[in-house]
């Protein structure tokens, strides 16, 4: 429990936030450190994170309750033996919400022989997260971190919920949270999997992907792409943390040591631009993983399949798989079609499934 003192030390640094004064990278580890571990009352933790978060982090600050995520709250697998990594995430937060892209990008993206140990949780402010079209597929969300181990080592795939290997103080916020704060964006920077060397992270707003890239670049990441995607015909603060294949995207990418901006459009992948309502999410999440499942299955060759595609060819392209995004979109459009994506699916259910239902991929 907190004393008297350290209550009041926290207010104050609440007051000092709010009043637009930054932290040193020490300081928000230490001010992190004390949400994630539950040291203050939740009434202090909320008013922080929301001073922070409209005050607007720092990349030093980010830094620093990044330190303090990974520290103190994230368990880590064993990866000896495995190869180099991507995953492929999104912030959540965003105005748009689309069909869940990053799940099915993962198991594409895999297909076509880049190993992916995807991170996710469930939702926040949409319809269902990464970790809700799992459970519904049947991925068992409880498992031991091992079998996620033995999932990528063996079959190039391996799913990592939050609730796995954050310890505690993550996954006690993200579950009562409904408002956007600093955890949006440095949660999906968590690094369970020290193989994991690339990344594609949606951006949940424009200003938010060189932010990301530059706390990658600090952490230390060979290659990161940092999209956000938007509508044609809408407003640059309503878009998605997605490449779209609405309109343009921009991206922040990270390559070589260096970063770069730079915006990329449908044509860029191959494809036509489609309207939004063909992407948008269903009403409820049992909706969306079957309408993902359809595309997986062949059943569904259109918006849905691009759009899942052109996300899988960027994860290739950041890993250094594929020479430009095109090049990715056209081994994504294959492992698709040739149903390599599916038998992802299937490898990650062998291993990481539940063992008291049938396989989705079984059942017709």
């Amino acid at each position: 429990m907190a004393t008297e003192s350290d209550l009041r030390t926290f207010g104050r640094l609440i007051c000092a936030i709010a009043d637009g004064k930054t932290m040193t990278r020490e300081q928000a580890c230490d001010a992190y450190r004390q949400v994630i571990q539950n040291r203050q009352p939740e009434l202090q933790q909320g008013a922080f994170l929301m001073a922070h978060i409209a005050r607007g982090p720092t990349t030093e600050e980010l830094a620093g309750a990044w330190d303090a995520l990974d520290r103190y709250d994230t368990a880590k697998m064993a990866t000896e033996g495995t190869r180099r990594s991507c995953d492929i995430v999104g912030t959540g937060s965003d105005q748009l919400k689309t069909v869940n892209c990053s799940s099915p990008a993962s198991l594409i993206a895999a297909g076509c022989g880049l190993p992916i140990a995807k991170k996710g949780a469930r939702l926040v402010t949409g319809v269902s997260g990464a970790s809700d079209i799992f459970e519904a597929w049947g991925v068992d969300l409880g498992a031991p971190l091992e079998r996620a181990e033995i999932s990528l080592r063996e079959a190039g795939i391996c799913y990592l919920p939050g609730e796995a290997f954050l310890k505690s103080g993550w996954a006690r916020l993200i579950q009562n949270m409904r408002f956007t704060s600093a955890f949006n964006i440095i949660g999906p920077l968590t690094m369970p999997c020290g193989a994991t060397d690339t990344i594609v992270i949606g951006a949940y707003a424009p200003g938010v992907c060189k932010q990301l890239i530059s706390i990658l670049l600090e952490i230390g990441f060979r290659g990161a792409l940092a999209p956000y995607g938007m509508v044609e015909g809408l407003g640059p603060d309503e878009g998605m943390d997605e490449f779209s294949p609405c309109g343009p995207t921009r991206v922040a990418e990270l390559r070589d040591g260096e970063l770069t901006t730079y915006t990329v459009t449908p044509a860029d992948f191959g494809i036509k631009q489609v309207a939004f309502d063909t992407i948008a999410s269903r009403e409820d999440c049992a909706s969306n993983a079957a309408a993902v499942l359809d595309v997986l299955r062949g059943k569904d060759h259109g918006s849905l399949a691009d759009f899942f595609c052109m996300n899988a060819a960027a994860a290739l392209y950041c890993a250094g798989h594929a020479e430009s995004y095109r090049d990715g979109m056209q081994a994504a459009t294959s492992a698709l079609a040739e149903g390599r994506a599916l038998a992802k699916l299937k490898d990650l259910l062998r291993f990481q499934g539940r063992t008291d239902v049938t396989p989705v991929t079984d059942q017709v």
